[in-house]
C-alpha cells in the first residue's frame, strides 16, 4: 500500500518547485543580453505519493533552426569577405584617375602627332613623357594588387588563427561538459553548452561545418568540415588548420594537421579551399577567382603592349641612323623549386620571347625534367605543362591537360623557346636530375616591375630602315604600295634564330655575310615577264647573284614571301628558311610592271624625315595583339579592349557578389528569427511567468502555514 504524503511534504515540494521556477525565470531575464545565451525551462513530474518531484532544468532550442542558422552564418561570412575585397579592387580599376586605357590613348596620340614631323624633338619628348606616364599607371595598379595580395595573406593568416582558437575551445568544452554531465543528474551544464554552441556558431563564420551528436550517445559533439574532414571529436580531440605552400610559399594553401601526442605520428591532409565556405572560403575565392586572374590579366596586357611597341621600334631607324632598340624593359622571371627537387640551389631563369608578346596568356607553367643528356652542350628532356593560377592543370578543347615535351640545350646564356611566348635558360647544365620540377608564374609581378629602357628621344625609331628604289629605266607603271619590315635583328655570327638580312654596316648582307654560301640577302627584284596577267621575276643579291626565280605569279603582293614558297631554278636557299624570319623584309607592288623593270632594296641612309614606321606604330592601338584565351584558341583583342575586359569582368563579378551578399543576409535574418523564436528570451513571457510563479510560491507557502495551524490545533486539543 502506497503511503500518501502529508501536507507538510506537499507544501515543502511546492515551495521548492516554485522557487526553482522563479530562479530559472530570473536567470533568463538576467541573461537577456548575454551573447549565445539560450533560455532555460524547468520541468517537473508529480510524485506518486503526492507533491512534486525535484524537476529538471534544460535549455529550450530548435536543433533544426540552430543548424540552419549556422549554415546561413557561413554563407554570409563567405559572401561578406568576398564582396568587401572585390569591391575595393573594382573601385580602383574602374576609376578614371587610374585608367590605363586613357594613358594608352595619350601615348599613341603622341606618336601620331610626332609622325607629322619625325625630327621635331619636343614631339619626341612628348612621346617619351606619355610612355613614362603609361608605365607609371601600370606599375601603380600592379603595386596596388601586390599590396592587396599581402593584405589578403595576412587576413587569411588571422582567420586561420581565429578558427584554430575556436576549434581548440570547442574541444576543451567537449571535455568539460562530459565531466560536469557525469557528476550531476539534476541539471544540464547550460553555461558550458551555451559557450560551446557560441564557439561553434563563430567557427561557422570562418568555415563551413557540420555538427553531429556523439556516436557514444553522450553530451559530446563531433564537428567536421562539410567536405568530411574532422575538426573536433566527441572526446575533445581536435585537428587544426595550417598553411602550406608546395612549391609557392608566397601563395600558401590550407591543410588540416593532427595534434596527436605521445608515440602517434602527426600528419597533414590537403583541404579544398573552394569548398571551405565562410570567411576563409570567401578569401580564397577572391584570391583565386579575382585577384590573381586580375594580376595576370594586367601583366598580360603590359607584356603585349610593351613587346608590341618594342618590336615596332626595333623594326625602325632612329634619329641617330641606327636600327631601333627597345623602349620598354620587360622584367625577367625565375622558376620556383619544388621541395622534393634534388638540389634546391638549382634555378631556371625565364624571359618573354621578343616579338611574341601576343602569344602570352595568363598561364602558370610547371617545368618537369624528364631526362638528362650530358654532352657539349648538355641537354635536357623537359615537359612544360600549363597550369591555372590555382595550380590545377589547364585543359584544351578536348579536356586534356595542355603540355609539351622539348629537348633543350642546358647551358648558361642559352634561352630555349617554349610554349606561351616564353623562353627558359637552364644554366646548371647536367646538374639537374630527372624528376626535378619548377613552377613559373611569368605574369604575376610583371605590371609592378615594368620600366622604361630608354630616356633618349633620339631612340624613337620613326623611320623605316629600308627603302625600295624604282629604277629610272622601268617601263611599267608599278609603284611601291608597301614595304614590310618584320625583323631587323643584326647578328653577324648568324647564331640567333631571328637573324635578319641587315648587317652591322648599315647595309644588306653581302655574299659571305648571309647564311647561304655565295649569296647575299635579297637586294633586287627584276621582272622578267608580264604576259597574260601573270608575272615572272628574279630575286637577286647586291652582287647580282640570282637567289631564286618565281614564275606565273598572279599578283605582286609579298613578293619575297612568294619567292620563299614558290621559287625554283634555283630554289629559295634552305639556309634562309632555317631562320625564323629571314631576311625580315618584303614589299608589295601596285600597278603593272614590264619585263626588265627592277626594284632595288637599300638601307634608308639619311632618311631622317621618314615617318613610315611612326605611322605604323600609331596604328598599333587599333590592332589586335592581346591574347584573350588561356587555351589553344588564340583570339586576340586591342589594348583598350583588353583593359576594358578586365574592368568589365571585375565589375560584373562585383555586382554578382553584392547580390549574393544581400541574399545571404536575408536568409540569415530569417533563420535567426526562427532560432530566436525558441531559444531567445522574451521579456513579456518571462514577466508573465514571474507573476505566475510568485503566485504558486505564495500558494505553496499558504499550504505550509495551513498545515502548521492544523498541527497547532491538534496539539492544543491533546492538552
Amino acid at each position: 500500500m502506497i503511503k500518501t504524503a502529508d501536507l507538510f511534504s506537499i507544501a515543502k515540494t511546492g515551495v521548492n518547485a516554485s522557487n526553482r521556477l522563479l530562479n530559472t525565470t530570473s536567470n533568463n531575464i538576467a541573461n537577456i543580453n548575454t551573447e549565445g545565451y539560450v533560455r532555460e525551462r524547468t520541468e517537473f513530474k508529480s510524485r506518486l505519493t503526492g507533491g512534486v518531484d525535484v524537476g529538471f532544468t534544460d535549455r529550450v532550442l530548435n536543433q533544426f533552426a540552430q543548424n540552419q542558422l549556422r549554415r546561413d552564418i557561413t554563407s554570409v561570412g563567405e559572401a561578406q569577405a568576398y564582396y568587401d575585397r572585390i569591391e575595393g579592387l573594382d573601385n580602383v580599376l574602374a576609376s578614371e584617375a587610374n585608367s590605363i586605357s586613357a594613358s594608352m590613348t595619350r601615348f599613341f596620340s603622341a606618336i601620331s602627332t610626332a609622325a607629322d614631323d619625325p625630327t621635331n624633338m619636343p614631339s619626341r619628348d612628348s612621346v617619351l613623357g606619355e610612355a613614362q606616364g603609361m608605365v607609371n599607371r601600370i606599375r601603380t595598379l600592379g603595386d596596388f594588387m601586390e599590396i592587396k595580395e599581402e593584405e589578403l595573406d595576412k587576413q587569411i593568416e588571422d582567420s586561420v588563427t581565429s578558427a584554430n582558437a575556436l576549434i581548440r575551445q570547442i574541444g576543451e568544452l567537449n571535455e568539460a561538459i562530459a565531466v560536469v554531465s557525469g557528476s550531476s543528474a539534476v541539471d544540464t551544464p547550460s553555461t558550458l553548452l551555451n559557450e560551446r554552441d557560441l564557439a561553434i556558431r563563430k567557427l561557422a563564420e570562418y568555415v563551413s561545418i557540420e555538427v553531429r551528436n556523439s556516436p557514444n550517445n553522450d553530451t559530446g559533439l563531433v564537428v567536421n568540415l562539410t567536405t568530411g574532414e574532422s575538426l573536433v571529436l566527441a572526446d575533445g580531440a581536435f585537428n587544426v588548420i595550417a598553411r602550406d605552400g608546395d612549391p609557392d610559399f608566397t601563395n600558401r594553401q590550407l591543410v588540416l594537421s593532427t595534434t596527436f601526442t605521445g608515440q602517434t605520428a602527426n600528419t597533414s591532409l590537403n583541404i579544398e579551399e573552394q569548398n571551405m565556405g565562410g570567411v576563409l572560403g570567401g578569401l580564397y575565392r577572391y584570391r583565386e577567382q579575382v585577384l590573381e586572374p586580375a594580376q595576370r590579366d594586367l601583366g598580360k596586357l603590359a607584356v603585349a603592349l610593351a613587346d608590341t611597341v618594342n618590336t615596332a621600334n626595333r623594326r625602325g631607324l632612329d634619329l641617330d641612323q641606327q636600327l631601333g632598340s627597345n623602349i620598354f624593359e620587360i622584367p625577367d622571371f625565375s622558376g620556383i623549386n619544388y621541395p622534393g627537387n634534388s638540389d634546391l640551389s638549382l634555378s631556371i631563369q625565364g624571359r618573354f620571347t621578343p616579338g611574341l608578346g601576343g602569344d602570352v596568356s595568363n598561364t602558370d607553367y610547371q617545368v618537369s625534367v624528364l631526362d638528362v643528356f650530358p654532352g657539349a652542350p648538355d641537354q635536357l628532356s623537359i615537359r612544360v605543362s600549363a597550369l591555372n593560377n590555382d595550380g590545377t592543370a589547364q585543359l584544351d578543347a578536348d579536356n586534356n591537360p595542355i603540355s609539351q615535351v622539348y629537348t633543350v640545350d642546358a647551358q648558361s646564356g642559352t634561352f630555349n623557346e617554349v610554349m606561351g611566348g616564353i623562353e627558359l635558360e637552364f644554366a646548371s647544365g647536367s646538374s639537374y636530375q630527372a624528376g626535378d620540377q619548377f613552377l613559373f608564374q611569368p605574369l604575376r609581378r610583371v605590371a609592378s616591375n615594368l620600366s622604361m629602357e630608354t630616356t633618349r628621344a633620339e631612340d624613337l625609331a620613326f623611320a623605316k630602315p629600308l627603302r625600295v628604289n624604282v629604277s629610272q629605266d622601268n617601263l611599267g607603271d608599278a609603284v611601291i604600295r608597301n614595304t614590310f619590315i618584320t625583323n631587323s635583328q643584326v647578328d653577324m655570327s648568324l647564331a640567333s634564330p631571328y637573324t635578319s638580312g641587315f648587317n652591322d654596316s648599315k647595309s644588306l648582307q653581302a655574299p659571305g655575310e648571309s647564311p647561304a654560301p655565295g649569296l647575299g640577302a635579297p637586294a633586287v627584284i627584276r621582272i622578267t615577264s608580264d604576259e597574260n596577267d601573270l608575272y615572272d621575276y628574279e630575286v637577286l643579291d647586291n652582287a647580282g647573284n640570282v637567289i631564286t626565280t618565281v614564275t606565273d605569279a598572279p599578283n605582286l603582293e609579298n613578293m619575297l614571301a612568294r619567292a620563299a614558297n614558290e621559287g625554283a631554278s634555283p630554289a629559295w636557299p634552305a639556309e634562309f628558311t632555317a631562320y625564323n624570319d629571314y631576311p625580315g623584309y618584303d614589299l608589295t607592288l601596285e600597278g603593272r610592271p614590264k619585263g626588265g623593270d627592277q626594284f632595288e632594296f637599300s638601307f634608308n641612309t639619311d632618311g631622317l624625315a621618314d615617318n613610315r614606321n611612326a605611322v605604323e606604330m600609331a596604328e598599333l592601338q587599333q590592332r589586335d595583339f592581346v591574347r584573350q584565351s588561356t587555351g589553344e584558341n588564340t583570339n586576340k583583342s586591342t589594348f583598350n579592349e583588353a583593359y576594358a575586359s578586365i574592368v568589365g569582368q571585375l565589375g560584373a563579378q562585383t555586382a554578382n557578389a553584392n547580390v549574393d551578399l544581400e541574399a545571404a543576409r536575408v536568409m540569415q535574418i530569417q533563420s535567426s528569427d526562427w532560432y530566436e523564436s525558441t531559444a531567445g528570451v522574451s521579456l513579456d513571457e518571462e514577466a508573465a511567468n514571474l507573476i505566475q510563479f510568485q503566485q504558486s510560491y505564495a500558494a505553496a507557502a499558504r499550504i505550509l502555514s495551513t498545515a502548521q495551524e492544523l498541527f497547532d490545533t491538534i496539539l492544543a486539543a491533546a492538552r
